[in-house]
């Protein structure tokens, strides 16, 4: 049984029960197993993903010292569990804790994608080109190494997304979030992020390049 119809069996009880069956003073009923794990392990996550977020934005802020530039980056987040939801429908599998984590780690890929593809449009201004040469050449040269990731992550997991054995239930979801991801990550990488740089980016903005080491 999957997890979806467990809750719903679950709570299907736990109104019957609590409607027609009458428990003594003093006493309690107590429903444990692993719909009390999942729903715990679902508050956890509804605390974890608005933190990571915060922390994302933070971090952010410190590399191009600039709310701005941190926003464009986290916005382009949002395009991120398309192609996960979008998978997880076309495979058949319900959203699931593991598949909460899957988004996480997405949501880390994605910011690194963004991260060095905003620099280095930022880059091009510098030298001089306009936004939109800056936006257009920035997705040409971003669209290799984000290949090159997509690839990857997605050979590297493609045999848990596919697997139906034996604790398949817990891997299968998170690998199935993270193939899908990617490949969406690839096409909206390369069309949504320059057009939201274009969009956040006027002539007479000032550019903040973020800081790298050096050698």
């Amino acid at each position: 049984m999957d997890s979806d119809r467990r809750i719903m069996t679950v709570q299907d009880a736990m109104t019957a029960v609590n409607s027609e069956v009458p428990l003594p003073k003093g006493y309690k009923l107590e429903w444990a197993g692993e719909f009390e794990s999942q729903q715990r392990a679902n508050k956890r996550m509804a605390i974890i993903v608005p933190v990571t977020l915060l922390v994302i934005l933070l971090i952010l802020h410190c590399m191009f010292h600039s709310f701005k530039w941190a926003g464009m980056v986290l916005l382009s987040l949002a395009t991120v569990p398309i192609g996960g939801l979008l998978a997880l429908l076309l495979t058949g599998t319900h959203l699931s804790v593991s598949s909460g984590v899957g988004f996480l780690a997405l949501f880390g890929v994605s910011v690194q994608v963004g991260v060095l593809m905003l620099e280095y449009m930022n880059q091009l201004r510098e030298r001089g080109h306009t936004i939109q040469e800056a936006a257009l050449e920035g997705a040409t040269q971003g669209l290799r190494p984000i290949l090159t990731t997509m690839l990857v992550a997605t050979l590297g997991l493609l045999p848990a997304a596919l697997s139906h054995g034996i604790g398949s239930d817990s891997q299968r979801p998170f690998a199935i979030v993270i193939v899908g991801g990617l490949i969406a990550n690839l096409f909206l990488s390369v069309t949504v992020f320059p057009t939201l740089y274009v969009l956040f980016a006027p002539e007479a903005d000032a550019l903040h390049v973020a800081e790298t080491p050096v050698g």
